[in-house]
């Protein structure tokens, strides 16, 4: 059961308290807004705009409904706009697309691994020498 301080920071912080809180196990209620509050809506070493747009891109990945919404609209409230939006779910399904081919053709981790770091290196190298 939602404990009454909790019930009444949601009020106050959201306008209300959302319906899927009922969904929670009540062991779960005020640790899960205890979550939101400090780390998804919170101020942390990530702004709460970069947090949106991470959320936008894995709810869009995980193909969430509920968290599409929620994170469109939580980036809109940051102020990112619409081509901020569209390139964050280019830059999910860009990472989707290529995870799919790397398991599909079964690609040995230790050799990517191996490859991305020679990748790094030589970006590294051409950025030190301006290029």
């Amino acid at each position: 059961m939602i404990s009454d301080a909790t019930r009444n920071e949601l009020e106050q912080s959201l306008g209300q308290v959302p319906s899927f809180i009922d969904a929670l196990a009540d062991p779960a209620v005020d640790h899960s807004w205890g979550i939101m509050r400090d780390f998804q809506l919170g101020e942390t070493v990530l702004s709460r705009r970069e947090k949106a747009l991470v959320g936008l891109g894995a709810a869009a990945a995980i193909q969430c409904p509920y968290c599409i919404h929620f994170h469109k609209e939580e980036s809109r409230l940051e102020d990112v706009t619409d081509e901020e939006l569209t390139e964050a779910l280019n830059a999910a399904s860009t990472v989707r697309y290529f995870s799919t081919i790397l398991h599909g053709a079964e690609i040995e981790l230790d050799d990517f691994v191996d490859e991305t770091t020679e990748i790094v290196d030589h970006v590294e190298t051409q950025r030190a020498a301006g290029h």
